[in-house]
């Protein structure tokens, strides 16, 4: 130990102790950026690094071969009682294989120097080499359109550069290029070969390495592991597929580039959320199934967002196509029980036989919500039970395989979380492999906004999880990369990442328009050729197929799915066609009808956002607005961002230009996450009273992945803490026929958790509106009327004290004809408006008043319009509550006394479990102390929020409204 000490002293005096790195776990050392031969004489490190050769010396006692051959004699002289400065050696062994010494065949013999130098050289090749294994995928040309990184860093690692007149960072010169080094064991670039030239060694590394896959593996801290990921990538010639092998790619990239093609023909105004841009996914999934099905596989769970899944069930899980497209009539006939969901929300399970093994495969889609990542969790359970009941312990017949958006994968803390369940003894499911979509978007947020990682996979580097990026135009690459994937899982069991780099031709759904935000990106895309043309181009010009074989292909799956569809109508209600005008007009025109309207006097609901918005900039609030979207506004109504159409990240935010002294309007797109942002708004707004902090939900229901935020922080966070916050919550409701998952914001739950007492009739006095928001601990509203959103946004700040705020924000009525509101109503003078009484022909009249309806919200509009189409305009008087907690006792009190003569009605257009119902309905009835009936009309209670079935809800939309306004015979509920 002491004569190490002093070679190690020794060494450190001479700075020349750090010539390789450590793998602790396997006692593997791995040269650095610096390399001398253990004979150098010059220093050129600092002695800190002197601990690197303690290290090599305990791991050469190990195992001699654990370092270099030169070390190995130094070390072995120095123990024999050589003096530190003697123990380097130049008669090296053998280290081509040959009975000559590889000095001694370089004529080096008797020069020591040059021994040294050819020994640091070898040392510098390996050093090249490793760069490449680690930091490759960081120049690998990913991008299908040639204009994004993927890692989003144009930077090159000077390691990497490996021109002429950069080679000079390893010690290696242009004379270097065509000398011969003898490989190491870390790689396999030989093949059968041990020694190459240089020129060759950065060839084979660069084709590799740096062409359209990107390999990220070296963090494993497993040799073995990694090694068969080099063997698999490195040997030359791996990745060559059979000429059959690769017709059947292209016949899988017709199916799924004509199906797309199909839907768009047949439904162009429909939402389907379409694989355009990615169309090699489908291929993709059905290399691993049919790889995984040879090596034993049985049974594979799915889990996936919406993006493509109708092209997943069309043409990997084999659904019938004709009950694809049964799923576009707008009469489709609603299941016998439960509410149903739109379609590209479905899943599926099917047992087939696997055409490429012949063999019996069951697969199973997972039906999943626009949660997104939510269903991650459910596959790995799902998939867990099969395996344990089939006794499957080593995951052997029954596998998963997650299918991730790119900002979904970055931004949902439940990818992590699972990701963590992966290896835990009562959770593991013994290997996912995860398909990443990754379209370098996210609706409308740009990468660059949406994640802190290099990429959006990293989060998969926590488990040791290899991440094999591959650029989605090049099909046989990823075919390869799939291959390779099955078998790592089933060779060692564990999570495995492939990271489709693609891009979306459309926008996030049909119906959108991409050119607001992302101009650059989508200007290419509208010049990128399709894969399946490139592809077919490629295999007809070196006779793989012929131009007639790919036409007859493409007709015969036409022909299919013409025949599916003609088959899709038999025996249903004829199909209505609504065909609709594009929802996304062009910017300018949004930006030339606001300035029509301020000329009208009149505002919509954005404008009336961002009048109240600019208002307290000018007062010297400032204002923040952050989620999902938020800076176009997910339904295209804000744009508070304007985009250049021609520079890359021009943009402009004009509500920072109104006053010379007004505070700063920050607005931002998040993360796609829900958790972690609300939290974070949350954080932020306690930091100054003095600001309007806003939270968007993309959708109002996706709060629901942030209860715990706003269970634990927001509801209750003054009567656990005595902490005030004025976080305000937007969160965008309504019942419009789109579903389950876009329906409500779930009133309900905020209303459930108010804490005012419905039993207990309040003392009114003067400052009884302002007495009630003080004793509350939050405020519920639904806004009918821009004017109200104005002001009870400018409310949040005038009140002297802060309490949450929860708005359920509107969907249609963004732009319906009826929802604006006059300059009249919002200057000097005006305020919210808690409740807005009947001011038509029934107010004239109360004692000739037949029914008094009393709603909240965009029914409130329909109400109106079946009120008028029925001409009881006098009869019916409608009343709005703009706030609902705290309840408004006294203004609902005297409009009961109004109409002492009329029945009174509470009409919401949620279920009866949903909503409003079961807050208003025992406040109602101490207003009236329990001596007058009230009705309630609406919906029928319900498991799911709303119908996924349009024609459903147009039913039971008209069923409620015969209700509300048969004054004859009242078949409403009382309460």
């Amino acid at each position: 130990m002491s004569h190490l000490r002093l070679i190690a002293a020794t060494l450190k005096h001479r700075g020349i102790c750090s010539l390789m790195k450590k793998n602790v776990n396997k006692k593997e050392f791995l040269p650095s950026r610096s390399y001398v031969s253990p004979g150098a004489t010059e220093p050129f490190l600092s002695g800190s690094n002197s601990n690197y050769v303690e290290e090599m010396y305990y791991a050469w006692l190990d195992n001699p071969k654990s370092v270099h051959k030169s070390w190995d004699l130094f070390f072995r002289n120095a123990t024999a009682g050589a003096l530190p400065g003697q123990a380097f050696q130049t008669s090296l062994p053998d280290l081509s294989g040959s009975k000559t010494s590889l000095v001694q065949s370089h004529g080096l013999t008797k020069s020591p120097a040059k021994a040294g130098k050819l020994v640091e050289d070898h040392l510098a090749v390996q050093s090249l080499i490793r760069a490449y294994q680690i930091r490759g995928h960081h120049v690998a040309q990913l991008d299908p359109l040639g204009i994004l990184d993927a890692d989003l860093d144009s930077f090159i690692p000077s390691d990497l550069i490996t021109t002429i007149d950069k080679l000079g960072f390893y010690g290696l010169y242009e004379s270097d290029l065509d000398k011969v080094f003898q490989l190491p064991t870390t790689t396999f670039i030989g093949g059968n070969e041990t020694m190459l030239s240089l020129r060759e060694i950065i060839k084979r590394l660069e084709n590799t390495y740096c062409q359209h896959i990107g390999l990220e593996f070296m963090f494993i801290n497993d040799v073995e592991q990694c090694d068969w990921i080099r063997q698999k990538f490195e040997t030359p010639g791996v990745m060559k597929f059979s000429n059959d092998e690769k017709r059947t790619l292209l016949a899988r990239l017709v199916r799924s580039t004509r199906f797309e093609d199909f839907l768009a023909r047949k439904w162009s105004s429909e939402k389907r959320f379409g694989l355009e841009g990615c169309e090699v996914m489908i291929p993709a999934l059905k290399t691993i199934i049919d790889k995984s099905s040879e090596m034993g596989i049985e049974y594979v769970i799915l889990g996936m967002p919406h993006r493509g899944r109708l092209n997943v069930l069309a043409n990997v899980i084999r659904k019938d196509l004709e009950q694809i497209f049964c799923q576009f009539d707008p009469k489709l006939e609603a299941a016998d029980e439960g509410s149903g969901d739109v379609k590209y929300h479905l899943g599926m399970y099917h047992e087939r036989i696997n055409r490429a093994t012949n063999k019996k495969i069951t697969l199973s889609l997972v039906a999943n919500p626009s949660h997104l990542e939510a269903v991650d969790p459910v596959v790995q359970g799902k998939t867990k039970a099969e395996q344990f009941y089939r006794g499957d312990t080593e995951g052997k017949k029954v596998m998963s395989i997650l299918l991730h958006g790119d900002a979904a994968f970055a931004g949902q803390g439940v990818v992590y979380e699972t990701f963590h369940l992966s290896d835990l003894p009562s959770y593991t499911t013994n290997g996912t492999i995860h398909v990443v979509v990754n379209n370098q978007i996210g609706f409308t947020t740009d990468p660059r906004m949406a994640r802190s990682s290099p990429y959006p996979t990293d989060v998969a580097r926590v488990v040791n999880a290899p991440i094999f990026h591959v650029n989605a135009d090049d099909p046989e690459a990823v075919m390869y990369v799939c291959n390779v994937a099955a078998d790592w899982r089933n060779t060692f069991n564990k999570d495995v990442v492939i990271d489709l780099v693609c891009y979306r031709r459309r926008g996030h759904n049909e119906m959108d328009e991409p050119m607001f935000t992302q101009p650059l990106m989508y200007k290419q895309i509208h010049k990128q050729v399709p894969v399946l043309k490139k592809y077919a181009d490629k295999l007809i010009a070196d006779g793989t197929v012929t131009l007639q074989e790919f036409e007859e292909e493409i007709a015969k799956y036409d022909k299919i799915c013409e025949e599916a569809y003609s088959r899709s109508k038999d025996n249903k209600i004829l199909h209505i066609k609504h065909w609709l005008d594009s929802p996304w007009p062009g910017l300018s025109r949004i930006l030339r009808s606001r300035l029509e309207m301020t000329k009208n006097q009149v505002v919509d609901w954005a404008l009336g956002e961002y009048m109240a918005f600019g208002s307290l900039l000018k007062e010297g609030i400032h204002v923040r607005l952050s989620g999902q979207d938020v800076e176009r506004g997910t339904f295209s109504h804000r744009h508070h961002v304007l985009h250049d159409q021609d520079v890359d990240k021009g943009t402009c935010v004009p509500m920072n230009h109104l006053w010379e002294q007004q505070a700063p309007y920050t607005v931002c797109n998040s993360s796609l996450s829900e958790y972690g942002v609300l939290g974070f708004e949350l954080g932020f707004a306690m930091s100054s009273p003095n600001a309007l902090v806003c939270w968007e939900a993309q959708f109002g229901d996706f709060h629901n992945t942030a209860q715990c935020i706003i269970d634990q922080f927001i509801s209750s966070g003054q009567a656990k803490w005595v902490r005030h916050n004025g976080i305000v919550l937007l969160l965008p409701h309504g019942m419009e026929g789109m579903g389950p998952e876009h329906s409500s914001a779930r009133p309900e739950r905020f209303l459930q958790m108010c804490n005012d007492d419905p039993d207990a009739f309040p003392e009114f006095d003067d400052d009884f509106a302002v007495s009630q928001l003080y004793e509350c601990n939050w405020i519920v509203v639904n806004c009918s009327t821009p004017a109200s959103y104005f002001h009870v946004l400018r409310r949040q700040l005038l009140l002297p004290f802060r309490k949450p705020l929860i708005i359920f924000t509107p969907k249609s009525l963004l732009r319906h004809p009826e929802a604006k509101s006059s300059f009249d109503e919002m200057v000097s003078g005006t305020s919210f408006r808690r409740v807005i009484p009947e001011e038509g022909p029934a107010a004239e009249a109360p004692g000739e008043v037949k029914r008094v309806i009393f709603c909240t919200g965009k029914v409130y509009y329909e109400l109106v319009r079946e009120r008028k189409n029925q001409d009881l305009e006098k009869e019916v008087a409608i009343t709005r509550l703009e706030q609902i907690s705290p309840f408004p006792f006294d203004l609902l009190k005297s409009e009961i006394e109004k109409y002492a003569k009329a029945d009174l009605v509470w009409c919401q257009e949620e279920h009866k479990n949903i909503g409003y119902y079961d807050y208003v309905k025992p406040r109602f009835r101490t207003i009236v102390n329990h001596t007058r009936p009230i009705w309630y009309v609406g919906r029928e209670p319900a498991a799911a929020p709303a119908t996924g079935n349009k024609n459903t809800h147009l039913v039971s939309l008209r069923r409620f409204l015969d209700t509300a306004f048969n004054l004859e015979a009242f078949e409403g509920k009382m309460f």
